[in-house]
């Protein structure tokens, strides 16, 4: 028997169509039946990956008596908090003022009229460790809204004061300056784990946007300590459990402070932003084992998560055949199984199997000591055991193959697909890698084509209608909130200065003035997170801290920035000073909460270095001169680039009045738009950028 799930698209809400419990999707009708019964609604919010989801729809929606007593007492609505983002952070900001902390999967009370009054995460099917099981928890609400309902009404409009102060833009008049960077670097430093990486204590979440804060200060400062830090935090990531080290790719975090055990779902947000993140650690570094986790990172999300139209996909589980982990875990008795004991011997070595295992008697592979560390111990010649390693790897990753793989969650969300294709993009100028530029393009053009309306506005998620589905149509829905606009614009700035193609300037400006007319509130200066067109909600969300991706409103100044560089549009650099002098006193409070905020501060605040290259991108000068560009760690860089002699000038004002030197391919270093001499030679180049 089925419920109103069973026509959604989304795969978590899918996991949920043959529950006893009556769910309803975050639609009207649910609100009109609870006004009507005059009834609570139970919101419980979750996503498709996550494990503890997974345990309480077992325990409790699977379970007869529960559901009975959710079927009588309330009005019940699932929500993939990944399609509606805008729902899951109005009431993870309630349930965070109630309890202190959040987490998914994420259970609410509300009201008819959508109000919070009681919340939490996980619920057991009884009374455990100090949590209260799910049927006294819900007895206790019924009879609360039976006979109590004016304190919990009460209640309602503390919290809903709470969630419109965390939305409500705070103005500041002062200027916002290095000061707020080296405040929050020095709290990072102070809380860096100096033995593992990542910040002391557990679990531990890889956080990207404090470790490319930090990149930011090491390279503005010289600072050697934080520079250590990143690198630590990056090689003893690469060396755990968190990361496949069969298959590539980061899960989503460790429980423990070494970084061994995971929960083994991945996420494309993540390993969109760790790619960037080693990328530019490679930069500053030259380090094999970052460019081995690009590599192989970005190896699995083609290999496992690209729809064939080129989108990505946004997870895979942390489960499968109904037990965490079994599909990446190993005994010792299968490495003796699948290779002969010569390998058996390394492998178990390399990746630290033992008979008792570390891991429910199993094993998650990790290295604990480097390559060259372990080599050294082994009497190993470094190059014959990075031939070994590898194709012990490859006979392990074949013979996994044969495993029932864990589930996918194949819904395609704008925001994380340009995160992604911004990370290819990045990583293919970087390396001179075609394929991944052209991975890169293929998904800016599905997202342009594939996620807008028949009005032209950008969308939010994507489902294939048939996995064999090869019809931009019909699979799109959802409003695209601002995250969806800053990110894809964000990407397509980055993919321009691959590939020099104006397209992506063009594109990013279609969007950029769609974002500006649909989210920005001109009376408070700033960017929400919705515009007027979705459906509304207690409050307007704006959500400026970041999570585990960045506050949609701090990419938004950031693209800003980079594109009012680009195109010389000054009302794009006006709006992104106003969003991020609103921020100014949440930096000075907590810093830590809005890094990447402080990162489009810094940018505003530095003479970004304007970067103008024009000629033939297959003569041998052209490949010297790009290459001494992107080898080189600058995030504050905006690059045009021109293939024709004489640029045309309505392109970007970096190109006016610029003609190539000598007739050979030109670089010009500027600030501002004023230039420095031309170089035709990457050393010339060098001596300026030095």
């Amino acid at each position: 028997m089925f419920n109103r799930l069973t026509k959604e698209t989304s795969p978590y809400l899918l996991q949920h169509r043959d529950n006893p419990v009556d769910w309803y999707p975050w639609c009207d009708e649910a609100f009109e039946t609870a006004r009507r019964l005059d009834r609570p609604i139970l919101l419980s919010i979750g996503y498709s990956a996550c494990h503890w989801c997974h345990v309480m729809a077992h325990e409790c929606f699977e379970d007869e008596l529960i559901a009975q007593t959710m079927n009588n007492g309330f009005v019940n609505i699932k929500v993939d908090r990944e399609e509606l983002p805008d729902v899951d952070s109005i009431y993870m900001t309630a349930v965070q003022a109630m309890t202190g902390s959040g987490g998914w999967p994420l259970t609410v009370f509300i009201t008819p009229d959508g109000k919070p009054f009681f919340g939490g995460t996980y619920f057991p099917p009884t009374d455990h460790h100090n949590r209260p099981g799910f049927p006294r928890v819900l007895n206790a609400i019924t009879d609360a809204y039976k006979n109590n309902r004016g304190e919990l009404l009460s209640s309602c409009e503390q919290l809903l004061e709470v969630i419109r102060g965390n939305s409500a833009p705070q103005q500041y008049e002062g200027e916002f300056d290095e000061s707020l960077m080296f405040k929050a670097c020095d709290q990072l430093l102070d809380n860096a784990d100096l033995e593992h990486g990542g910040s002391l204590g557990a679990p531990k979440f890889p956080q990207p946007m404090l470790y490319e804060l930090l990149l930011r200060y090491a390279e503005k400062t010289g600072n050697s300590q934080a520079s250590h830090v990143v690198n630590l935090t990056l090689e003893k990531m690469a060396q755990g459990g968190i990361y496949d080290q069969i298959g590539g790719g980061f899960a989503r975090y460790s429980v423990d402070d070494k970084w061994l055990v995971p929960h083994f779902e991945k996420m494309l947000y993540d390993n969109a932003q760790l790619v960037t993140l080693y990328a530019h650690a490679y930069q500053m570094t030259r380090k094999p084992l970052f460019k081995k986790v690009i590599e192989q990172t970005l190896g699995y999300v083609v290999r496992e998560m690209t729809h064939s139209m080129g989108g990505f996909y946004s997870s895979s589980d942390a489960d499968s055949e109904g037990v965490e982990g079994k599909f990446f875990v190993w005994t010792s008795d299968e490495l003796d199984l699948t290779l002969n004991d010569r390998d058996a011997s390394l492998a178990k070595a390399y990746w630290q199997v033992t008979d008792e295992g570390n891991f429910d008697g199993a094993n998650i592979l990790n290295v604990p000591v480097d390559l060259e560390s372990f080599a050294q111990e082994q009497d190993y010649e470094i190059e014959e055991l990075k031939q070994d390693i590898s194709r012990i790897g490859a006979i392990l990753f074949k013979e996994r193959s044969r495993r029932v793989p864990p589930g996918i969650d194949d819904k395609i969300l704008t925001s994380w697909n340009a995160l992604m294709f911004k990370a290819f993009a990045e990583a293919g100028a970087l390396f001179n890698n075609l394929n991944w530029i052209n991975i890169a393009v293929k998904n800016a053009r599905f997202l342009l084509f594939a996620m807008k309306d028949h009005d032209g506005r950008l969308l939010h998620s994507w489902k294939a209608i048939d996995n064999s589905s090869s019809d931009y149509e019909g699979g799109s829905r959802i409003l695209g909130y601002l995250d969806d606009h800053a990110y894809f614009i964000d990407g397509l700035i980055t993919l321009y200065e691959a590939t020099f193609d104006d397209f992506y300037v063009e594109a990013a400006q279609d969007l950029a003035d769609s974002m500006v007319r649909r989210f920005w509130d001109g009376e408070s200066e700033v960017f929400y997170d919705t515009s007027p067109e979705h459906p509304k909600l207690i409050v307007r969300p704006r959500d400026i801290l970041d999570n585990a991706v960045p506050s949609g409103g701090s990419i938004a100044a950031l693209s800003l920035l980079r594109l009012s560089s680009l195109t010389g549009n000054s009302d794009y650099r006006l709006k992104a000073e106003s969003s991020v002098r609103t921020i100014v006193p949440q930096m000075r409070r907590a810093p830590l909460s809005v890094t990447s905020w402080i990162s489009a501060a810094d940018f505003h605040n530095t003479d970004s270095n304007q970067i103008v290259l024009i000629g033939n991108p297959e003569s041998p000068a052209f490949a010297e001169i790009i290459t001494e560009i992107r080898s080189r760690y600058l995030p504050n860089l905006v690059l045009a680039g021109s293939r024709c002699d004489v640029p045309d000038e309505e392109q970007s004002p970096l190109l006016r009045g610029k003609k190539m030197l000598n007739g050979k391919p030109t670089a010009f270093v500027c600030a501002d738009y004023v230039c420095k001499l031309p170089v035709n030679t990457a050393s010339e180049l060098a001596d300026q950028l030095d």
